[in-house]
């Protein structure tokens, strides 16, 4: 309680707020444009905070982290063009509900379910970080492997009608991620081009299949007359969800935070793999599955509650073993030692009046921020009426310049703009991106760990894997994300033959 009672007096200070609505704001500009992730925020105002109180400094950086991690999703819903890495399961529900003029709403419930799930993360770290830290302390690279090959089976559920479509577009992933240096130092599909040795990087890939492909698609519509806003409805509705509504979403936005937050400690994981996590399991235990794609609320909700409950998340594995959850944990660490302030336990008792600041002014962030959003939501709602002629050339130089922005590289440049040809042509024949994005996040994450996984096993893999009870949970996991959809129909069909019209019109409701 005395830890609490400095920590409080430590955020009410003048430097704390300022530091705190700084970060808040500029989080969610960095966030909204294209290509400006959170980890490249906070890594370009670490300099800045040299000379500020560590409190102030380090509130400053959490509250750009949660923020920016929402404000990805503006941009995701009125232009679909995901803010950062996170925000690409948005666009899938946002961009249709700006399409049929519910752009206010889709904000709304965006704003709300990312308070929630950042507000149940911050919990989180307050209350059970040491005991969670320990969980993901027991897992290996074999543990990692398997939670990569879980993540490979949601392709078949985010790939639409077509399974084979999806699949195609994970294969596409698969390779791209795979290119540059193996585990063991060799080059892989890199064309003896130097510039490929680092591999594809997910910013600006995630930019060309979303943004630059997204233009060329407008470029096309508008050339033949077609338009895909409907300008006069766009602010029809209100910011805030109905109550009805809202409480038909608790479960969801509960649930998808919880998961957040667990995919959050792991070390690699990050926001964009709980996103889509989050939007899986809202496809699969929703009555309507086939709303998806097509503006359905809960395809807001779950990705965005899942991807904000990551922050608080990682920051738990940061600050108790010093082992940081994302890249932008792993920034964040860098703040922490410019300060002179070392993970583990002296940050709860040498310094547990920082510590505990951080941590309360980082719950407040996500209280802060949804007041700005809901302040600045039916402003910020009109750039979905920004005339074609001007935005179409507004979203592609800022796809340029996050691109470049990334890492100061042309080469990035480059696979922006071939990923942009490769999303236009996946649109134009009806193959999803998002299984290209798990692909990609995914498929480095196996191959180093799988790697690893079989240099510690010192012989057969499976029999070394199933001598660890983790991995034992992990691959029932496995197998029951693979044989779900069976069982599924299969009940659904009995459910259908018992009942007859009855049944299918229970499912309809």
């Amino acid at each position: 309680m005395e830890a609490l009672l400095s920590a409080i007096a430590n955020l009410f200070t003048i430097n704390s707020l300022i530091g705190l609505a700084v970060g808040v704001c500029g989080g969610m500009v960095i966030g909204a444009l294209p290509g400006l992730s959170a980890t490249m925020g906070i890594a370009l105002l670490i300099p800045v905070t040299y000379g500020m109180d560590p409190s102030a400094a380090l509130i400053m950086l959490a509250s750009i982290y949660t923020s920016a991690i929402y404000g990805g999703s503006i941009s995701a819903i009125l232009i679909h063009t995901p803010g950062t890495p996170s925000s690409a399961a948005t666009c899938l529900d946002g961009y249709p509900m700006t399409q049929k003029g519910e752009a206010l709403h889709a904000i709304g419930l965006s704003t709300v379910s990312s308070c929630i799930g950042g507000f149940i993360s911050a919990i989180a770290l307050l209350v059970i970080a040491p005991l969670l830290a320990r969980i993901s302390l027991a897992f290996s690279s074999s543990e990692y492997f398997l939670i990569a090959l879980f993540g490979l089976t949601l392709i078949a559920s985010l790939a639409g009608k077509s399974v084979l479509k999806g699949l195609i577009a994970g294969a596409i992933g698969l390779v791209a991620g795979l290119i540059g240096m193996s585990p063991d130092a060799y080059a892989r599909f890199t064309f003896k081009m130097p510039a490929l040795l680092g591999g594809v990087s997910l910013i600006p890939a995630m930019i060309g299949l979303f943004s630059i492909s997204q233009v060329m698609t407008q470029a096309e519509e508008r050339g033949l007359g077609h338009t895909t806003v409907k300008e006069e409805a766009v602010l029809a509705g209100r910011f805030m969800p109905p109550w009805k509504e809202f409480i038909g979403l608790v479960p969801l936005i509960l649930k998808c935070s919880v998961v957040g937050v667990l995919v959050g400690i792991l070390p690699g994981a990050g926001g964009d793999i709980a996103s889509w996590v989050g939007l899986n399991m809202a496809k699969s235990g929703s009555k309507t599955p086939e709303l998806f794609g097509t503006g359905h609320p809960e395809g807001i909700a779950a990705p965005e509650a899942a991807n904000n409950a990551v922050t608080g998340g990682a920051l738990i594995p940061l600050l108790t073993l010093g082992i940081p959850g994302s890249s932008t944990a792993a920034v964040l660490l860098g703040g922490l030692t410019i300060h002179g302030m070392q993970p583990g336990y002296q940050l709860f008792d040498k310094y547990a009046d920082i510590t505990y600041a951080v941590i309360l002014g980082f719950m407040a962030a996500n209280i802060l921020m949804g007041l700005v959003g809901w302040a600045v939501g039916r402003h910020v709602v009109k750039v979905s009426k920004v005339p074609l002629p001007l935005l179409i050339p507004c979203i592609t130089v800022f796809s340029i310049l996050g691109s470049y922005a990334a890492s100061q590289n042309m080469t990035d440049v480059y696979i922006a703009v071939i990923f942009g040809f490769i999303g236009y042509l996946m649109r134009k024949y009806g193959i999803p991106p998002a299984p290209v994005v798990l692909g990609l996040i995914l498929g480095p994450m196996a191959d180093s760990h799988f790697y690893q996984a079989t240099r510690m096993a010192g012989g057969p893999l499976v029999p070394y894997m199933l001598s660890r009870p983790i991995s034992i949970v992990i691959m029932l996991m496995i197998l029951a994300a693979l044989f779900a959809p069976f069982i599924s129909k299969i009940v659904a069909k009995r459910y259908q033959a018992k009942f007859g019209e009855v049944g299918e019109a229970a499912e309809d409701i």
